[in-house]
């Protein structure tokens, strides 16, 4: 009797904790909102055409340079370099860095592309892995190819710096494609700024579904199987309503890895990709505030939300599970090297609102909201806690899922209508609902278990092969 006594006590008290958590949260996310509110509106009527079509003639339109590193891409990498041919820039470079595939990824681009082999000249910036050879194409003079030994992604992309000629570089994943302009209009503020901007994002979508040939995208619409349209309203949320607010206050930590744009100098400066974490993409970005606040500098990173990166995602529960797992494990690294960061006023809004932020919202998230099912499940099996109690965790997890989606998903379709039957919509609110219910606790699961596995240091890569994303 006493023991249920206390059972129910720190139920309760639990309950409180995992109440005023999600609460807050979700205040934060509507307070985030509202802060990208007025950006979303100009974006809805804005000419996106017009908006880029000065920057193919201006002279000060700096050359990029497109880095993609591929390991066992031979499914997708001839889509996606297809798709860098067909940008809209006026000066660009594409440099394919295979890092040691063990399928036939060189062999589809030297074939496809006509590359011919050509004396390596390696600037070195950075140490890597040894590049092995590399070849240009015949037809396409832009376009090279670096073959190295294995070293993972940020190895490969520090050999891609290395290789590169131009002061920007944009990094592409190599199951990825890219909107006509999306190039153009990630390097805008850039340009428009004259250098203020170091580091830009653009908004990557999931293309499972939609109708892609030749590196085209031609109608877009939905997947039937439900792990992915979760997915497409998960990147809704996370794109239009977090990273938007974040960047508008120059807090944002996070350019995503499929599609980012960088000035070259800073990111030599700061000693390029790290690889010994699983969470380079975040943690490059880390260390650049980290390095820009330390100067005192005034250089901004900005996330831009229309530039497009089509890319294809995972389709299978398992393979999912293994992503987010390592996409915890990255955060959770990545915080662990910039503690000192953390609460720091000398970083400013990095130190004071945006590494808590991603400490306590994006990584603990997990255990307070697995706290929150515990608490529900205990409180109707066991009676730990009353009704009311449960009844309140109830809506406020529902709330903190399935309606703060709902409202991405209305956003989504009130700026960029990007699906084009009414169809499309409803499925994807009517899902969007459903999150609260078996989406969000997997991922609960998940993420926890990746927090799990950051500090037993256990790895769980998994493996994703790719069906590709276009059609000839």
């Amino acid at each position: 009797m006493i023991d249920k006594e206390w059972l129910s006590l720190l139920t309760l008290i639990l309950a409180v904790i995992a109440i005023i958590y999600m609460v807050t949260v979700g205040l934060i996310y509507l307070i985030l909102f509202l802060i990208a509110s007025s950006r979303i509106k100009k974006e809805r009527f804005l000419n996106q055409e017009e908006y880029v079509e000065e920057l193919t003639s201006n002279k000060d339109t700096f050359p990029v340079s497109v880095l993609i590193p591929a390991y066992n891409e031979e499914v997708g990498i001839y889509t996606t370099v297809r798709s860098m041919l067909g940008l809209n820039y006026p000066q660009y470079e594409i440099i394919v860095i295979d890092d040691g595939s063990k399928d036939n990824t060189s062999g589809k681009v030297i074939e496809e592309f006509k590359m011919t082999e050509i004396d390596v000249a390696l600037r070195k910036y950075f140490n890597t892995k040894d590049v092995i050879k590399a070849y240009q194409s015949t037809v396409h003079p832009n376009i090279f190819l670096l073959r190295k030994e294995n070293g993972g992604k940020a190895d490969a992309l520090n050999a891609g710096i290395n290789f590169s000629r131009y002061p920007y570089f944009a990094a592409v994943d190599g199951d990825c494609i890219l909107d006509h302009d999306a190039l153009l209009k990630v390097m805008k503020p850039i340009i428009d700024s004259n250098g203020l901007v170091t580091v830009t994002g653009g908004t990557v979508r999931i293309a499972n579904g939609s109708t892609i040939t030749r590196s085209q995208v031609e109608k877009i619409a939905l997947p039937k199987g439900p792990i992915v349209l979760m997915q497409i309203i998960e990147y809704f949320r996370a794109f239009l309503i977090g990273r938007l607010g974040l960047s508008r206050l120059n807090i944002l930590l996070i350019i995503s890895g499929a599609f980012g744009v960088f000035e070259k100098k800073r990111v030599v400066k700061v000693g390029g990709y790290n690889t010994k974490t699983v969470g380079e993409d975040m943690e490059l970005i880390v260390r650049m505030h980290r390095s820009i606040k330390e100067e005192k500098s005034n250089q901004r990173v900005e996330y831009i939300q229309d530039p497009v990166c089509w890319t294809e995602a995972p389709d299978n529960a398992a393979v999912l599970r293994s992503q987010r797992k390592r996409w915890q494990r990255g955060l959770a690294e990545t915080i662990w090297l910039h503690k000192k960061m953390l609460f720091n006023p000398k970083y400013k809004g990095i130190g004071l609102f945006s590494m808590p932020y991603y400490l306590i919202v994006e990584l603990l998230s997990a255990v307070f909201e697995l706290v929150g099912y515990v608490v529900i499940m205990s409180g109707l099996l066991f009676s730990f806690v009353s009704l009311d109690i449960v009844i309140v965790m109830f809506i406020v997890t529902v709330f903190y899922g399935s309606l703060l989606s709902s409202l991405a998903v209305l956003l989504e379709e009130w700026t960029y209508h990007k699906y084009p039957d009414t169809k499309s919509l409803i499925v994807l609110f009517f899902w969007a609902l459903t999150e609260s219910f078996w989406y969000r606790p997997l991922m609960v699961w998940w993420r926890f278990s990746g927090l799990i596995q950051s500090l037993t240091k256990k790895a769980d890569w998994g493996n994703m092969k790719r069906k590709g994303i276009s059609t000839d």
